[in-house]
C-alpha cells in the first residue's frame, strides 16, 4: 500500500504540473488564436489522434507488461530484443500511416467540413514518426517501474510544446496561419521529446538489443485487441468534431460560427472537466502493474480490495469538483478564457465529472484484469447512445448537446463496466450508498459556493473571488463528507501527525494502527 501511495503521489504531482502547464497554454491559445483557429486545429488534431492511437496505445502497455516480466526473471537480454523489434515495428507502422494519408488525400479532405483542416493534418504527420519511437521507450521504462523517468519525460514534452507554441502564434495572424504554426510546433516538440526520452532510457540502464525472431508475433497478438479498442475509441473525437459543426450548421449556424462554438466547448470547457482525471489517472497508471501482479499470483482478496477502494476514491475525487464548477463555473470561464459561454457550459456540464471519473477508473481496472474486450463492449454501447443524442439534441439545445451526449455516454459506460467487474471478479461492492451521500454533500456545498462568490464579487476582484470560492467549495465538501462518513478525516489527520512527529523507527511501528481511509 505504501509503495502504491508513493507511486500515485509522484504521478499525481507531475500530472498536476503537466495539466497546469496545459491549461495555461489553452488560455493563451484561446486569447491569441481565437475560437475559429482553435476549432480548426481541434478538428485536424482529432483525426491525427486516431493515427497516433494506432501506434501508441496497445503497444506501450504490452511492452510494459513483457518488460516487467523479463526484468523480474532477470532476462534483460530478452527485454532488449523486445525493445529493438518494437522500435522497428512502430517506426515502419508510422511510415505506412503517413503514406496512407498522402496517397488518399482526397478521401481525407472529404471527411473535413473545412478543407483547411487537411493542411494542418499534413504538418502534424512527422509527429507520428517521432511518437512511435517515443512510446516504445516510455513503455519500457513503465515496465521497469521507473515512474520518475516516465513522469519527467511527459512533463518535458508538455513544456516544450507550450514554449514552441507560444513562439509561433500571434493575434496578428489569420486563424489558419496560427493553426498551421501550432501543427509545426507540435512536430518539432515531438522530435525533441523523442531525443529526450532516448537519453533518459539509456541513462537509467536501458538497452536496445539485436533483432531476433520470436518477439514480434507475441507483441502484435497481445497488443492488437487493446489497440483496436482504443482506435475505435479515438474515432469518437473526430466523429464528434465532424458531426457537431455539421448539425449546428443544419439548424442555421454558419461554418465559422459552428467551428467557434465547437472550439469553445471542446477546447475550453471539456478540458476543465478532465481535471479530476489527473488524480484518478495517476491511480490508474499505478494499478496496471499492481493488479497484473495480483492476477498472476491469484490473489483474489487483494484484487477485490483494490477494486472497492479505487472506485470509492474515484467517486469522491470526482464529486469534489462538482460544487466548484456548478457554484462558479461562469466566473472560471471568464477568468481563464475571457469567454462567458465556456463558463456557462462548464456549469451545465459539472455533473459529468462523476460518471467520467467512474468510467476512467473502471476501464483501467478492466484493462488491468485482462478484460479489454468486455470494456470495449461497454464503450461501444455508450458511444452508440452518444451519437444518437448528438444527432437529435442540437435542434433542441444547440451546443449544449455536446455536454449532454457525452454525459450520457460516460454514465452508460461506467454502469456497464461496474456490472462486468462484479460478475467477473465476484467482488461484493455497491456504489449506491456512497453515490447518494456524495449527492447530499454536493447540493449544499454548491449552494454555499454560489452564495459566497456572489457576495465576494461585489468586494473582491475576479481572481480573489475564485480563490475564495475554491476554498469554500473544497472545505465545505470535505467537512460535509466527513460528517456523512464518506471521508475519513480523523484517520488522515492522525496519519499526518504521526508522519511529522514520530521518529523514523517509531513511525514504522505506528503505521499498523492507522485505520484505512474509507475514501
Amino acid at each position: 500500500m505504501k509503495s502504491l501511495f508513493k507511486t500515485v503521489a509522484l504521478i499525481t504531482i507531475f500530472s498536476i504540473l503537466t495539466r497546469i502547464a496545459g491549461f495555461i497554454f489553452r488560455i493563451i491559445l484561446s486569447r491569441e488564436v481565437g475560437a475559429e483557429g482553435l476549432g480548426l486545429y481541434q478538428v485536424a488534431f482529432s483525426v491525427f489522434m486516431v493515427l497516433l492511437t494506432i501506434i501508441s496505445s496497445g503497444i506501450p502497455l504490452i511492452i510494459s507488461r513483457m518488460s516487467a516480466h523479463y526484468v523480474a526473471k532477470k532476462e534483460e537480454k530478452k527485454e532488449s530484443y523486445l525493445i529493438a523489434i518494437s522500435l522497428l515495428y512502430t517506426f515502419l507502422l508510422s511510415i505506412i500511416l503517413c503514406l496512407i494519408v498522402l496517397l488518399f488525400k482526397n478521401a481525407f479532405k472529404s471527411i473535413f467540413t473545412d478543407e483547411r483542416c487537411f493542411q494542418i493534418l499534413i504538418v502534424l504527420l512527422p509527429s507520428l514518426i517521432f511518437s512511435s519511437l517515443y512510446s516504445v521507450l516510455r513503455g519500457a521504462m513503465w515496465g521497469r517501474g521507473n515512474y520518475f523517468a516516465l513522469c519527467v519525460t511527459e512533463f518535458y514534452e508538455q513544456i516544450v510544446r507550450i514554449l514552441l507554441g507560444v513562439l509561433v502564434i500571434s493575434s496578428s495572424f489569420t486563424a489558419i496561419e496560427n493553426a498551421l504554426n501550432l501543427g509545426i510546433s507540435m512536430s518539432i516538440a515531438c522530435l525533441l521529446s523523442m531525443i529526450f526520452v532516448l537519453l533518459m532510457f539509456f541513462y537509467y540502464g536501458g538497452k536496445i538489443g539485436k533483432l531476433k525472431k520470436g518477439y514480434l508475433s507475441p507483441l502484435i497478438k497481445q497488443s492488437s485487441p487493446i489497440t483496436f479498442m482504443r482506435v475505435a475509441g479515438s474515432f469518437l473525437q473526430p466523429l464528434v468534431a465532424l458531426v457537431i459543426p455539421a448539425r449546428l450548421m443544419a439548424i442555421g449556424y454558419t461554418s465559422s460560427q459552428a467551428l467557434s462554438l465547437y472550439g469553445v466547448a471542446m477546447g475550453m470547457t471539456l478540458p476543465l472537466l478532465f481535471i479530476s482525471t489527473t488524480i484518478i489517472g495517476s491511480l490508474s497508471t499505478a494499478l496496471v502493474p499492481d493488479i497484473s501482479k495480483a492476477v498472476a499470483q491469484n490473489d483474489e482478496k487483494h484484487i477485490s480490495n483494490r477494486i472497492k477502494k479505487s472506485i470509492s476514491f474515484a467517486l469522491i475525487i470526482s464529486s469534489l469538483f462538482v460544487p466548484l464548477f456548478l457554484g462558479m463555473g461562469e466566473m472560471i470561464g471568464e477568468f481563464l478564457y475571457d469567454n462567458i459561454l465556456s463558463g456557462t457550459l462548464l456549469q451545465s456540464a459539472s455533473w459529468i465529472v462523476v460518471p467520467l471519473g467512474l468510467t476512467n477508473i473502471t476501464s483501467a481496472l478492466l484493462n488491468s484484469l485482462g478484460y479489454e474486450k468486455k470494456s470495449f463492449i461497454s464503450f461501444f454501447v455508450g458511444a452508440i447512445i452518444m451519437f444518437i443524442a448528438l444527432w437529435f439534441l442540437p435542434s433542441l439545445i444547440g451546443v449544449n448537446s455536446i455536454i449532454w451526449a457525452m454525459g450520457i455516454n460516460y454514465t452508460v459506460t461506467a454502469f456497464l463496466n461496474i456490472i462486468i467487474l462484479k460478475r467477473k471478479t465476484k467482488s461484493e461492492f455497491s456504489i449506491l450508498p456512497i453515490l447518494v451521500k456524495s449527492l447530499v454533500v454536493i447540493i449544499p456545498a454548491s449552494a454555499l459556493t454560489s452564495f459566497v462568490v456572489s457576495l465576494s464579487s461585489y468586494i473582491f476582484p475576479l481572481f480573489m473571488t475564485i480563490i475564495i470560492g475554491g476554498v469554500v467549495s473544497t472545505t465545505s465538501f470535505v467537512l460535509l463528507g466527513a460528517t456523512l462518513n464518506i471521508i475519513d478525516l480523523k484517520s488522515f489527520i492522525y496519519f499526518a501527525k504521526t508522519k511529522i512527529s514520530l521518529p523514523k523507527k517509531d513511525s514504522k511501528k505506528s503505521k499498523g494502527k492507522i485505520k484505512t481511509n474509507k475514501a
